[in-house]
């Protein structure tokens, strides 16, 4: 398999802004580190799921990988390209490749705007489709392949107008219709009631096959991530804590972070629930201005040990392209 996109040392830190009076105190300026180091590969046509606990800081690496923002520090490289570097007419070709669709469709379009209209404004920007009837043949045929049928019906509405599960399918339609190669999906069904998620997951996945799609799939749901994805990081305050095959990661996790995740996911099958653990976890996850030394997770962390107040560990693999942060697993 070909990696498609290859991640190296991935760093993004905010600054904080300092008050007037901590300025001419001489203050040093302090940095949200929401992103401290990340490593991971994609192969083409797979999907990468990136799972962790809001603010861990998994949007902000696709966020990054999309260049909506610069890194502070590292590598990003698509197809042999490195995207870091990319500014200019070079960095619109890059995004017409790699698209994303965001956690809330309702937000993510512009209310005024008729479907029609969400759709044409992306072909209008990369200079796609040399008259309205062309242009209207690709909002038809992007519709019909996200299952807005007839799309006739749809076009004329405004997204108030649209269900919650079909806002997201217009999203997806947006998306895919500059026939980019690789999708990142942000919490792409965390907004949608538990009967549609599935419809919006199966479309993914049809999507994927029919042109070649590569995903990083960001999410909280790890349940998800299981169904749909075939490689799995978790992601704990900035940096992958477990990364390898999902069914590897999510059949034997081996990080307490992540044993604690699958122990909060209700299992529907009776015979399984008393064979699984529930890991405790302590406290509220530390700000990211200020994180704690050695291993990030120790403060939380039931298993602690002293050695992990003091050595930040770093990825281990145990065999089968499992990596895990924590030496004592």
């Amino acid at each position: 398999m070909y990696p498609i996109l290859q991640v190296k040392g991935l760093k993004k830190y905010f600054p904080i802004k300092l008050s007037f009076f901590d300025s001419i105190r001489g203050k040093q300026t302090q940095y949200v580190k929401a992103v401290d180091g990340v490593d991971f590969t994609i192969d083409e046509t797979r999907t990468l799921a990136l799972v962790g606990e809001s603010g861990c800081g998994k949007t902000t690496v696709g966020k990054i990988v999309t260049r909506l923002i610069d890194p502070t520090e590292g590598s990003i490289v698509l197809k042999d390209i490195d995207v870091a570097t990319l500014k200019g007419e070079d960095l619109k070709a890059y995004r017409k490749q790699v698209q994303m669709v965001y956690q809330d469709p309702f937000a993510s379009i512009n209310p005024r705007f008729r479907i029609y209209d969400v759709l044409e404004e992306p072909l209008l920007i990369h200079g796609i489709g040399e008259s309205i009837h062309e242009r209207e043949e690709l909002i038809f045929r992007a519709l019909e392949e996200v299952k807005i049928t007839p799309p006739e019906d749809y076009i004329h509405r405004h997204p108030h107008m649209l269900s919650g599960g079909q806002r997201q399918r217009v999203s997806f339609a947006r998306a895919t219709i500059l026939g980019p190669s690789f999708i990142i999906a942000d919490e792409p069904v965390s907004m949608l009631d538990v009967s549609i998620r599935a419809e919006v997951l199966e479309l993914m996945r049809d999507l994927q096959r029919n042109k070649g799609l590569t995903y990083l799939y960001i999410t909280h749901d790890i349940s998800t991530s299981r169904f749909f994805a075939q490689d799995i990081a978790v992601m704990y305050l900035g940096k992958i804590v477990e990364m390898g095959p999902v069914k590897e990661v999510v059949d034997n996790p081996l990080h307490p972070y992540t044993k604690a995740l699958l122990s909060a996911v209700p299992e529907p099958i009776p015979e399984r629930r008393d064979m699984i653990k529930e890991i405790p976890i302590k406290g509220e996850i530390p700000s990211a201005a200020d994180i704690p030394s050695g291993c990030r997770f120790h403060p939380r962390c039931v298993v602690a040990k002293d050695a992990c107040k003091h050595d930040e560990p770093e990825l281990i693999n145990k065999g089968n392209g499992h990596l895990v942060a924590c030496p004592y697993t």
